[in-house]
């Protein structure tokens, strides 16, 4: 029977399942842990281990189906919200030091596999649960229960409770919300290298604001009150204890300044911490006395706009150099000790992995690229990758494996061994050009229909994301397939990265602060005008524009605000109101609401209902906790208040993550009466 690209698309999880996922690098480089599912519409995620010296992989847990109808707790719904993960099966596991036994959850149950005898056993845990992590030494597994930090011995026994909330509202373990979608911190505990201690981060959310979400479609179903800190107010409070071995220490960082705990790192030299002030101008790394609480500036990065947080810094090599990134004018660079080891413009993304006195990181100095790099003092700058694409590394015991997505395909590769990827392939294979946009050389992706033949007109589709977290125009393919479906319908479809858009270095970024909506407008404009003077069968008098969060936000827009430029719009759980986003993501580019009010009214939405001219159709999920459905819902009420028909599409149930059903057609069809050629 054959089944649409839509209906592919969402039971495939946009062509995710089937493909490796979660790679950990263990047993000093010989073997490659990932979660797998079995095919390309399996959500079930089962653990394998790879042995590279073979190529062989073994299957080392299968949970099986799952188990019925559970009720998934508050804490794993968050959890996997805010990792972005719909996925069955194991949700996500640890290795203790040398990779003998290693802990996964399923089904928000725990349990142990031996990785040398395949042997699983289920422990006694109190569940639901989440966050399981067993210790370096193998000996126990902490996880989170109801709020409460728990340890478990691997042969489960002695079940404990090593911190209890005090009171409903406080957690131990578990990340904030600001944490896990604005910081990129989805921890809440971290094992000391010795496994007898732990740093835990404490967290009241009482002084943070009640917000409610309601399912319409279960009306006997009370609202769930959420704690939400929407940019201006209180944030919860968090605290770090050093916990499990004598008594408990409070950490001193100074919260009443540095109100956010970015990232905890315990390695063999000692327990840091990084700490941010609210206006997110100072980037602390904190040596940490694990017996006292005490603490030490180990380096601090300022900016008067806002200081990068970079995944997977800091880290310290064997021999104890603290490696940290510095902004330096145009170029974001690798420190040692405070001294810079890369080159300008080589902007460095993330940290991958230190091995020994062996750094492995993403650097590139091209934002449609992502290459893995390696350096050292004996051996200096190294680059490992070359293909143009978008690139990851892993490395231990001296094995490095690169995991790679090209316009071409995708691959694992490790010295004498590669795998391609498994995932069930798109059935549209996007063919996209990529060139350079106006005098600030936008990053542009153009996409034309399989069959296109030049001369013949093509309405516009301009597909961006536009925000400050990612980038879309990559030489990666997996970026292109929804753009190259809408191309194969009838478009000509640009996909645009404006200015503040990540992987151009920091001068670049700065240009978000302050967030003006006539750049993101413009940026769009000239990528489309640039396209069109290339390609003059272009018909810009018929152009549309589509996007999810930031990219719905900037749908909404340009249809608002530029009406002669965008006839038609399609905007996803778009952010309407910029007063009513979270403090950490806000702020960092508009300031503090009372301080800077101007930047929060000049890039919301509300007040240009009355404006609307051009067709707009507005999706949002009801159950999204992260752009709250008001967005949506103010906007549609000061529009029907002005009397500006628009078309609005409930999604019952729905996160912000885009759900698995087929939204692609009900756009198609929205967009193709929107843009239909005058008769």
């Amino acid at each position: 029977m054959h089944v649409s690209f839509p209906r592919m698309l969402s039971r495939t999880q946009r062509f995710t399942l089937g493909r490796p996922q979660r790679l950990t690098l263990v047993a000093g480089g010989l073997r490659l842990l990932f979660l797998r599912s079995s095919g390309g519409e399996d959500r079930v995620r089962r653990l394998w281990v790879l042995d590279l010296a073979t190529g062989q992989e073994r299957l080392l847990a299968d949970p099986g189906e799952p188990a019925g109808e559970t009720t998934m707790s508050a804490a794993e719904r968050a959890r996997r919200e805010r990792a972005r993960d719909r996925s069955a099966g194991i949700s996500g596991y640890s290795a203790d030091r040398e990779a003998r036994l290693i802990a996964y959850t399923a089904d928000q149950r725990l349990h142990v596999v031996d990785a040398g005898t395949g042997e699983t056993r289920e422990l006694a845990a109190r569940t639901p649960l989440t966050d399981a992590t067993i210790s370096p030494d193998g000996a126990v597994v902490a996880y989170v229960h109801d709020g409460e930090l728990r340890t478990i011995g691997v042969d489960g026994h002695d079940d404990r409770a090593l911190a209890t909330p005090e009171h409903e509202l406080v957690t131990y373990g578990l990340a904030e919300h600001v944490a896990s979608e604005s910081m990129q911190r989805h921890r809440g505990f971290w094992w000391a290298p010795d496994g007898r201690r732990l740093a835990v981060a404490r967290v009241d959310n009482e002084p943070v604001q009640v917000w409610y979400l309601s399912d319409p479609s279960r009306p006997a179903e009370p609202p769930t009150a959420q704690r939400y800190p929407v940019a201006g107010t209180a944030n919860a409070d968090v605290q770090l204890w050093v916990l499990g071995d004598g008594e408990p220490v409070r950490v001193d960082f100074g919260w009443d300044e540095y109100e956010y705990l970015v990232d905890v790192v315990w390695d063999a030299h000692g327990l840091m911490a990084v700490v941010q002030n609210r206006p997110q101008t100072v980037l602390r790394v904190l040596a940490v006395d694990p017996a006292t609480g005490r603490t030490e500036k180990l380096a601090e990065n300022t900016d008067p706009s806002w200081t990068h947080i970079a995944p997977g810094f800091p880290r310290r090599t064997g021999e104890g150099s603290l490696i940290w990134t510095a902004d330096d004018g145009g170029t974001r660079r690798l420190t040692v000790d405070g001294r810079p080891v890369t080159p300008d413009g080589l902007q460095v993304a993330e940290l991958s992995a230190v091995d020994g006195d062996t750094v492995l990181f993403t650097a590139s100095p091209e934002p449609t690229e992502m290459h893995v790099w390696s350096w050292s003092a004996a051996d200096g700058l190294r680059r490992h990758t070359s293909e143009p694409g978008r690139h990851e590394g892993f490395r231990a015991g001296g094995t490095t494996v690169i995991n790679s997505a090209t316009l071409t395909g995708q691959s694992i590769t490790w010295p004498g061994g590669t795998v391609r990827d498994l995932a069930t392939v798109s059935p549209v294979v996007p063919k996209v050009s990529l060139l350079r946009a106006g005098r600030h050389e936008l990053r542009t992706a153009v996409l034309f229909p399989a069959l296109w033949q030049r001369g013949e007109r093509l309405p516009v589709l301009m597909d961006p994301y536009g925000g400050a977290a990612m980038v879309r125009a990559v030489a990666d393919r997996r970026s292109y397939y929804v753009s190259q479906w809408f191309a194969d319908q009838g478009f000509a479809v640009i996909v645009a990265d404006g200015r503040g858009t990540p992987g151009r270095g920091p001068r670049w970024e700065k240009e978000a602060y302050g967030r003006s909506a006539a750049k993101l407008l413009e940026d769009q404009i000239v990528a489309l005008e640039t396209v069109a003077g290339l390609y003059p069968e272009l018909d810009v008098n018929r152009v549309g524009i589509r996007g999810w969060s930031a990219g719905g936000y900037l749908a909404a827009l340009a249809v608002l605000r530029r009406p002669d430029v965008f006839h038609a719009a399609v905007a996803g759980a778009p952010v309407t109101d910029l007063r009513l986003y979270d403090t950490h993501w806000q702020e960092r580019f508009l300031g503090h609401p009372a301080s800077n009010p101007g930047s929060y009214e000049d890039g919301s939405l509300i007040a240009d209902a009355a404006g609307l001219s051009r067709p707009l159709l507005l999706i949002h999920g009801l159950a999204d906790d992260n752009v709250y459905p008001v967005h949506t819902m103010r906007l549609s009420a000061a529009l029907l208040a002005a009397g500006k028909p628009h078309t609005v599409l409930p999604l019952a149930g729905a996160s912000h993550m885009p759900p698995d059903t087929d939204l692609l057609t009900p756009e198609l069809r929205f967009l193709r009466e929107a843009l239909a050629a005058p008769r």
